[in-house]
C-alpha cells in the first residue's frame, strides 16, 4: 500500500549535502517525492512509496549523511497521494 509522508528534519542539516543524500537514498529505495531546505536549520521532505520502504527512509532521516547532526525528526503520514514521478530537490 502506498503512503505519503511529510517529514521535517531539524538540526545541522543544511550545507552538508542532506538534500542530495536524501535523493540518493530515496531513489535506492524506489521512493518518489521532493526535498527542500526550510528555514535556517530544517529540511522538508514529501515522500511517497510502499510502507516498508518509507520506514527505512525515515530511519535514514534520523541519521542523514556524514556531516549532518539531526536533532529531531517530525513526520506525518497521509492517505492522499501527490503521485510524484521521481524524487527531486527544490531550491
Amino acid at each position: 500500500m502506498q503512503k505519503h509522508v511529510n517529514i521535517t528534519i531539524h538540526g545541522k542539516v543544511q550545507k552538508v549535502g542532506f538534500r542530495f543524500a536524501a535523493i540518493e537514498q530515496a531513489i535506492e529505495l524506489g521512493l518518489t517525492g521532493v526535498v527542500k531546505n526550510y528555514e535556517e536549520d530544517k529540511v522538508q521532505i514529501e515522500v511517497e512509496g510502499e510502507i516498508d520502504q518509507l520506514k527505512l527512509f525515515l530511519r535514514w532521516c534520523h541519521i542523514g549523511p556524514k556531516g549532518a547532526h539531526v536533532e529531531k525528526v517530525d513526520y506525518e503520514s497521509l492517505e492522499k497521494l501527490e503521485n510524484y514521478e521521481k524524487f527531486t530537490a527544490e531550491t
